[in-house]
């Protein structure tokens, strides 16, 4: 591939500055858009079986909007057909809009020659038909999601329920109690949306500007991982896509940007805020050293002796930068913080109001912090918890 020569250099701050915009912590968010707003502004929200404070996908719009009730956040994604979960940067819940654009992806799957799970004979069809009379359903409801206690094995009904998400014939309209709930396509799909009519290359070429709009700018590697495209897939849209090619300083790579990003400088409040592990803003970990200078690893999955900040550390924003991290734990009405991690005197302020906020949002009153990297700013950090949650709780 031939890239056009740059059309603007991007100094390494003015590159984060951007991303920090398009990624919704910099400026005043459109709360009249709430959460459903920020799920169109990002394209795609992560989710996770992890809960700690809350699930992933709850702490997304709350690092961007605030103390959003939970309930509020669930209720915001599943109703009124606005939203369904499918496989993009991983299992994620995207814009309901964005289904013809997903259809090179469906076709890939239908096309698969090979399966981990094996179907059973009539299953597939027995699956449709009760979804059809009975639907929604979980898969527990379908008769059973495994034939053993083990996590990877599937039952046949299971098998059959994913294989039809995975085609496009079946969509999970919510979760409940973490639980896929399915139904079929045609019930929940808006009739406009429902058809698999954009050739590979139109649905690639959308996802390759989304992808750029909700970076601001980004490398080639970095706008493939958004939705989980391939390199090469991202090089035969990318000259039509709209983005622009930019050069940024200390990157090294050729990079993209959103023009329209390019237009205005940001400007606006900085969120103060923990993140999750798996936040678009921070998710691909390359890109977080690139433009943070923070090096991120979620440690959930590995051996408790090897874990350096803890299980689901959290990485704390604060002015445009990653400040810190904090290991959360929740005992009754306290947070507790296990481990927290702080780049310098400068990050207690900023990392007490996160863990304030926090508090607040999951219904605690209290805060206990356990552990500090440098034990000499434990008590700055508790003494300055206690005020600002004096002041809250007024």
């Amino acid at each position: 591939m031939t890239t056009p020569p740059p059309a603007t250099d991007l100094s390494a701050d003015e590159a984060r500055r951007i991303v920090l915009r398009a990624q919704g912590f910099l400026g005043t968010p459109d709360r009249r858009a709430g959460v459903r707003g920020v799920l169109r502004h990002l394209g795609a929200v992560q989710l996770d079986t992890i809960s700690v404070l809350a699930r992933s996908h709850e702490l997304i719009p709350y690092a961007r909007l605030g103390a959003v009730g939970r309930k509020k956040v669930e209720s915001a994604y599943w109703t009124d057909r606005h939203a369904f979960e499918y496989w993009s940067h991983a299992a994620c819940i995207l814009p309901i809009e964005e289904w013809p654009h997903f259809a090179f992806r469906r076709r890939a799957y239908r096309s698969r020659p090979h399966w981990n799970h094996q179907l059973p004979d009539g299953t597939y069809d027995q699956v449709i038909k009760q979804l059809r009379t009975e639907g929604p359903l979980t898969a527990t409801e379908l008769g059973g999601a495994k034939k053993t206690s083990e996590w990877w094995d599937w039952s046949g009904t299971k098998v059959a329920v994913e294989r039809a998400l995975m085609y496009g014939e079946v969509v999970c309209v919510e979760r409940r109690g973490w639980k896929r709930v399915y139904d079929l396509a045609e019930r929940a799909v808006p009739a406009d949306l429902l058809h698999d009519e954009l050739d590979d290359t139109e649905c690639l070429r959308r996802l390759v500007r989304l992808a750029g709009q909700s970076l601001g700018v980004g490398t080639r590697a970095d706008i493939a991982d958004y939705h989980r495209l391939k390199g090469e897939q991202v090089d035969a849209v990318i000259a039509d896509s709209g983005l622009v090619p930019v050069t940024v300083e200390g990157w090294g790579k050729p990079a993209w940007a959103d023009p329209v990003a390019l237009e205005t400088p940001p400007r606006g409040r900085h969120r103060t805020t923990l993140l999750s592990p798996f936040d678009s803003l921070i998710w691909e970990r390359a890109r977080t050293e690139r433009i943070f200078g923070f090096t991120h690893r979620l440690e959930a999955y590995v051996p408790r002796p090897k874990r350096v900040y803890g299980y689901f550390a959290m990485p704390v924003l604060a002015g445009g930068r990653l400040v810190g991290r904090v290991d959360p734990a929740r005992e009754g009405s306290t947070l507790v913080a296990r481990q927290v991690t702080l780049d310098g005197p400068k990050a207690v302020p900023a990392v007490a109001q996160a863990l304030v906020e926090a508090a607040s949002w999951v219904d605690c009153t209290d805060i206990r912090v356990e552990r500090v990297d440098a034990p000499d700013l434990r008590e700055p950090l508790a003494k300055e918890v206690t005020g600002a949650l004096t002041t809250t709780l007024r």
